[in-house]
């Protein structure tokens, strides 16, 4: 098995691609240090590495993000070799499947679906490419609020990507859309 790494805008966040599916159709996961992670024992294991902060489970990918004083040259053999001891020994990713906030919301609110199949087909897909995801959590009074995830977490361009990209394109599509927000644990 061959995992490989790509960097990502966030330089404490590196994307693992094992070359098969991680997450495949289910909502993507996130865990961070702290966190009960009794449903991932793969999660769970890689948090156990000192200098880990957060891992995201994506359809095919995860990204693992690191404190700012740990240098991915040290991490990465350990990440690298954890994941190839839990792929080859068929360690779950998670163990219940718990329904996450996907921007698959059902509402009956016209323009919140149209701002979600937007978030589903244009935006999501090159989150995901950067590592990380974005879910939709509220709109209200023309505000939308979402949560980044994986990489965009924390991301020092996370702001940057919210106003100058996500927010300019809803606004165009959405013209009711008059502000993004992040929403933050």
């Amino acid at each position: 098995m061959f995992i490989q790494t790509e960097e990502t805008p966030n330089p404490n966040s590196l994307k693992f691609i094992p070359g098969r599916e991680v997450m495949g159709e289910q909502p993507p996961l996130s865990f961070k240090k702290g966190d009960d992670c009794k449903t991932s024992p793969l999660a769970e294991r890689l948090l156990q590495i000192n200098g880990l902060q957060d891992v995201f489970f994506g359809s095919d990918f995860i990204t693992l993000s690191k404190q700012d004083s740990e240098d991915w040259f040290v991490l990465k053999p350990l990440i690298l070799g954890t994941l190839m001891e839990a792929f080859v020994n068929g360690l779950p990713i998670h163990q219940t499947f718990e329904a996450s906030s996907t921007s698959a919301v059902v509402s009956d609110d016209p323009l919140v679906v149209q701002i979600c199949e937007l978030l589903e087909t244009r935006i999501r897909p090159a989150v995901a490419q950067d590592g990380g995801d974005i879910t939709f959590e509220g709109f209200e009074e023309g505000v939308v609020y979402l949560r980044m995830k994986g990489a965009c977490s924390g991301c020092p361009s996370s702001s940057a990507t919210l106003k100058s990209g996500i927010e300019n394109m809803l606004k165009y599509y959405v013209p009711e859309v008059l502000e993004v927000r992040q929403v933050s644990d």
